[in-house]
């Protein structure tokens, strides 16, 4: 019998990737303000050198989102490029990759910048380098501006202004410098499996 329920469709990890940012979103609204406080003190992501830093933010932060938008945007890129990465390696493999970029985005943030982070863009990310790297020439349709591009020039796009915003920061609240890590994170790892530079032997 075919299930009515549209969540049955999304690989496992990926759909509870999906409902954990869903939940912890709610949880930050029906918390009210003092609730949102306790949530953003101890999960959100801070640097490392500041007294408000603990190593479990390094994978927490990734559940907190700042608004709707945020949120939407973010559930979107992991339903579209996750599932298909997730169908195509299996669970544990996609399961590895997601926590590794998860981690490597939050290292970046807390080492290199000197404000806190939230949000699963990072692994985000990480999976556009994934898709762009197993499937090059796919055409991905754009929703803003609203054009067909190849994988491989749309992840290099994305990944250059998360680089020269990395480097040139504006102060515009996003964690472009965890971006980056997790495309980063990404690359590396794909390239170990793949036992090619920097891993060759």
């Amino acid at each position: 019998m075919q299930s009515n329920n549209p969540l049955s469709s999304i690989p496992p990890v990926t759909r509870n990737i999906l409902i954990a940012i869903v939940v912890m979103f709610l949880a930050q609204q029906i918390l009210g303000q003092t609730g949102g406080q306790f949530i953003g003190r101890y999960f959100a992501l801070y640097p490392i050198d500041t007294p408000y830093f603990y190593p479990w933010q390094l994978l927490t932060y990734a559940l907190l989102h700042g608004d709707l938008m945020h949120l939407f945007f973010n559930g979107f890129a992991i339903w579209m490029f996750g599932s298909q990465i997730e169908s195509y390696w299996g669970e544990k493999k996609y399961s590895i990759y997601i926590i590794a970029c998860i981690i490597g985005s939050g290292l970046a943030n807390a080492v290199l910048s000197d404000v806190g982070a939230i949000g699963i863009s990072g692994a985000v990310y990480g999976l556009l380098v994934a898709y762009g790297m197993m499937w090059p020439n796919h055409t991905i349709q754009l929703i803003l501006p609203p054009i067909p591009m190849k994988a491989k020039y749309f992840v290099m796009i994305f990944a250059g202004i998360a680089l020269i915003s990395s480097i040139n920061p504006n102060n515009d609240g996003i964690a472009h410098i965890a971006h980056l890590g997790g495309a980063i994170t990404g690359f590396l790892l794909i390239q170990f499996w793949r036992k090619k530079p920097p891993f060759k032997w």
